[in-house]
């Protein structure tokens, strides 16, 4: 794993966390406790903030950055973002789920259980309503969903990297 400080800033992590022998972290992050950064991928804190709840997992080949003064990055508690997907510069609250290859942009909000279907774009100062599924390019809403369900198939997705991230400890 490579971890750089910038500007006087270094990565923070909190307890039973698992980093891929190749993931990268620079500068102003802080991450939670139980998560996980796979194979390949990259979050740079060197322009903006980066702040990353518990039990979130950040699969392979996923980008996590920010902007310059602008637009700092937020992912709440159990979150899992899907294989090459790019984070940048927005919010995502609690129980979300990004599927494969989605973007999010600047200064968009997702909101807590909510799932954004693979290869989808948020682009940039969208507000994702809570308890939906949204997809496509430009991403819009498909539909409502049960709270009660989607919060527990993001949490059980949240939950099995945990177990994923400890064969390789």
């Amino acid at each position: 794993m490579l971890i750089k400080s910038i500007l006087g800033k270094r990565p923070l992590w909190g307890k039973d966390c698992f980093f891929a022998d190749n993931a990268t972290l620079i500068g102003d992050i802080v991450i939670g406790d139980f998560c996980s950064i796979w194979f390949n991928t990259v979050i740079r804190g060197d322009v903006n903030k980066i702040r990353i709840g518990n039990n979130v997992n950040i699969q392979d080949g996923s980008v996590v950055h920010a902007t310059y003064k602008k637009a700092s990055t937020s992912i709440g508690n159990h979150v899992s973002i899907g294989h090459n997907s790019t984070i940048h510069g927005c919010i995502i609250e609690d129980y979300v789920l990004i599927g494969m290859g989605s973007v999010v942009m600047d200064h968009s909000k997702i909101s807590s259980n909510t799932i954004i279907a693979a290869g989808s774009v948020i682009t940039e100062s969208t507000f994702v309503e809570p308890n939906s599924v949204y997809g496509g390019v430009p991403a819009k809403k498909i539909k409502g969903i049960e709270q009660s369900k989607s919060k527990k198939e993001i949490e059980r997705i949240a939950k099995n990297y945990i177990i994923y991230s400890n064969w390789y400890k």
